[in-house]
C-alpha cells in the first residue's frame, strides 16, 4: 500500500483533530505507521483549521503538512464558501468528502473539482439525530471509511469506544459509533 494522505477541514470545536487522530490511533492498532496531526490558524472555537492523517505500510518521513491528499473531508460545509482553498493541491484521481444536503454534482459544480470522486453526506443531521449535538466528525469518520477501507468501522468503533467512554459515558459512546456507521451507510458518491 502506498502512503494514504488525508486533509481534514473544520473550526475549532469541531472535532477534526479528534477524527483525524482516531483514524490513525485504528490503523495504528493494525500495524501501520501513521501520524495523525492539527493545524491551526487563529486558535479560537471557529476559526478555520485543519487536521492531517498518514498511514503507510512502511516507516514516514515526511513531517510536514499534507500537501497533495489523497483524500479531503470538509467538516464545516460553510468552508465551500471561499474562506479556504478546500481542493487546493487534492489529487485528480482525489477523493472529496462533505458534509452537506446537497449532492455530489452541486458540490462538484461549487468547487470546481473535475476530477476524482466527491462524496457527500448530512453529517450534522446524523450528528443531531444520534447524540442531540451537531458535532459533525465522527458521522465524516464514517464517510472515509466507505471510500477508503484501510481500516473497517469494527476497529474505529474500538477506538471509539476506548477514548470515549470514560470521558463520555456510554450512551454518547453508542452514539458516536452510531453516527459513523450510519454515514458509511448515507454517503452519496458522484
Amino acid at each position: 500500500m502506498a502512503m494514504v494522505e488525508v486533509a481534514w477541514h473544520g473550526r475549532g470545536g469541531q472535532g477534526a483533530k479528534t477524527a483525524s487522530q482516531f483514524l490513525g490511533e485504528a490503523a495504528l492498532d493494525i500495524g501501520k505507521y501513521i501520524q495523525a496531526f492539527p493545524e491551526y490558524g487563529p486558535e479560537r472555537a471557529g476559526a478555520p483549521m485543519k487536521a492531517f492523517t498518514r498511514i503507510s505500510d512502511e516507516p514516514i518521513y515526511v513531517h510536514s503538512s499534507v500537501t497533495n491528499p489523497d483524500v479531503v473531508i470538509v467538516i464545516d460545509p460553510t468552508l465551500l464558501l471561499g474562506a479556504v482553498d478546500i481542493t487546493d493541491g487534492l489529487e485528480d484521481d482525489g477523493i472529496l468528502l462533505v458534509n452537506t444536503d446537497k449532492s455530489p454534482a452541486d458540490i462538484r459544480k461549487e468547487t470546481g473539482f473535475k476530477h476524482g470522486k466527491v462524496g457527500t453526506v448530512d453529517a450534522t443531521k446524523i450528528a443531531l439525530e444520534t447524540l442531540k449535538i451537531p458535532m459533525p466528525n465522527m458521522p465524516m469518520l464514517g464517510a472515509f471509511l466507505k471510500v477508503n477501507s484501510i481500516v473497517s468501522i469494527d476497529e474505529v468503533s474500538d477506538i471509539v469506544k476506548a477514548k470515549f467512554i470514560k470521558k463520555l459515558g456510554e450512551d454518547k459512546t453508542r452514539a458516536n459509533i452510531e453516527g459513523i456507521k450510519r454515514a458509511y451507510i448515507e454517503l452519496k458518491i458522484g
